[in-house]
């Protein structure tokens, strides 16, 4: 895959990592192999948490996602870029939907944003994490099994790709008689 050695070279190594001084609070986690390499699995398991991590209505997002991807081994500049799709001009499509899934199960009336007062904040709040959490988790799995087939279908296909050329090649190696 090109765009992975590509990525290589923008990326810093484990050493660079080192290097900076507020990175240490995540210990000797950030020094783990498969969180910058980019394998079937580090990288689906680096897209799922950044796009769950980006479902949680919360600030600095990065810091759970850096959190799950150290502790489930997954690809850290993915779980990084995933977060990137919430931001302040996603927040509208991103959270309404959630807030309506959560509210729903919860039993909770939606209202219009400006008619929430401070004493309905509460359930309207768990009602957006809850929402926030079950799209987050379903996305995330989704996405995570939907990277693992792609890459395996690439991968066989490579392999027919090379068997095809080597049966090529060795129909005209054989010598006629």
């Amino acid at each position: 895959m090109k765009i992975f050695t590509y990525l290589r070279k923008y990326l810093p190594t484990v050493k660079d990592i080192q290097q900076y001084r507020y990175l240490h609070i995540f210990g000797d986690s950030l020094k783990q192999q498969e969180l910058w390499s980019f394998n079937r699995q580090s990288t689906a398991k680096g897209v799922a948490i950044g796009l769950f991590c980006a479902f949680l209505p919360m600030p600095f997002e990065m810091v759970p996602a850096i959190f799950l991807a150290a502790l489930m081994r997954g690809n850290l500049p993915f779980a990084v870029a995933g977060i990137w799709i919430s931001n302040p001009l996603t927040w509208i499509p991103l959270y309404t939907p959630c807030y309506l899934l959560g509210a729903m199960i919860i039993g909770v009336e939606p209202v219009a944003l400006h008619q929430i007062t401070i004493f309905q904040l509460g359930w309207h709040y768990v009602a957006l994490w809850l929402g926030c959490l079950i799209v987050g988790i379903v996305i995330s799995v989704s996405v995570h099994f939907i990277i693992s087939a792609a890459w395996r279908s690439q991968v066989r296909q490579r392999w027919k790709r090379r068997k095809q050329i080597r049966l090529t090649r060795g129909k005209t190696d054989t010598p006629a008689k």
